[in-house]
């Protein structure tokens, strides 16, 4: 069987009780949670990428550690652009520290390394890593086995996605992290994000990437640059599902409160097939 892990991005938890954007970041969470147990549960761990609340609220953390208590399997939990750094780290067991205290860390699988990086500006949106952030890296990957792969984990994305708004608050510092991970391009299995709530995948160079829509609201997918008009919407919210072997590593988007119909693609028994594809009922 694959190993299998969980990927889940921008939660944006309020304060318990509040509504953001019209909607219960508390309750889509608590529903993500609650499919991915029924479903998922023999996965290894889940990893949250970032922005897990929306204004870094000691009390928001611990309403995402609420939360996600009822998980049925560890987790890590990464720092957005929309967190907290001392708040995350005094709230959360599940965030990783390195040693100059920033949101950084390791996990060794299976399938390799995990990376996970604090790419967290507390003066702007954009993403930063610091001379000491790239140091960690740096030092981490040259300290790994000469064989072993890597999956590495950030909130901003290192390079432009096309969505204009969002490609202004990337990595700042993205010529620096491609140096840094340079020799190592041929290691790196993929490259997960979150930051942009859209679902993207492709290849960062030759690495593939993937990133998701957020478990509350969503970019609006617009990549017309001379757009006035940041957008969010209600679009569905998903997580992923991550199988990897020793070859392959399958990347799968689930909208976990999609409630649109399900139906047998054979007929009942009795009726002809093509009959019951062309008189279907739709609801």
């Amino acid at each position: 069987m694959p190993f299998k892990f969980i990927h889940i991005t921008d939660t944006h938890l309020a304060n318990p009780g509040l509504k953001l954007y019209g909607l219960d970041p508390r309750a889509r969470l608590d529903a993500a949670i609650a499919d991915i147990n029924r479903h998922q549960s023999d996965a290894a761990f889940a990893v949250v990428t970032g922005d897990l609340t929306h204004w870094g609220e000691p009390e928001s953390y611990a309403n995402f550690a609420d939360a996600m208590a009822a998980l049925k399997m560890p987790y890590i939990a990464m720092v957005g652009n929309h967190d907290k750094r001392v708040a995350c780290l005094d709230g959360l067991k599940a965030a990783p520290r390195d040693p100059n205290s920033f949101v950084q860390g390791t996990r060794t699988t299976e399938h390799g390394l995990f990376v996970f990086l604090d790419t967290l500006d507390e003066t702007s949106h954009a993403g930063e890593m610091c001379a000491k952030r790239f140091d960690w890296l740096a030092s981490t990957l040259a300290a790994a086995p000469a064989d072993m792969p890597f999956v590495v984990f950030m909130h901003h994305p290192p390079f432009p996605v096309g969505v204009h708004a969002m490609d202004e608050i990337a990595l700042k510092q993205s010529a620096e992290f491609a140096e840094v991970i340079a020799p190592y391009r041929a290691r790196i299995r993929h490259l997960f994000f979150g930051h942009v709530h859209r679902p993207i995948f492709g290849s960062y160079g030759k690495i593939p990437f993937s990133t998701l829509r957020g478990t509350n609201h969503q970019v609006w997918f617009e990549l017309d640059a001379a757009a006035t008009d940041h957008l969010a919407s209600h679009e569905p919210p998903a997580y992923g599902v991550v199988l990897i072997d020793g070859e392959n590593l399958v990347v799968h988007s689930h909208d976990f409160l999609d409630t649109s119909l399900r139906f047998p693609f054979a007929a009942p028994a009795g009726m002809d097939d093509r009959d019951y594809a062309l008189n279907f009922p739709a609801r």
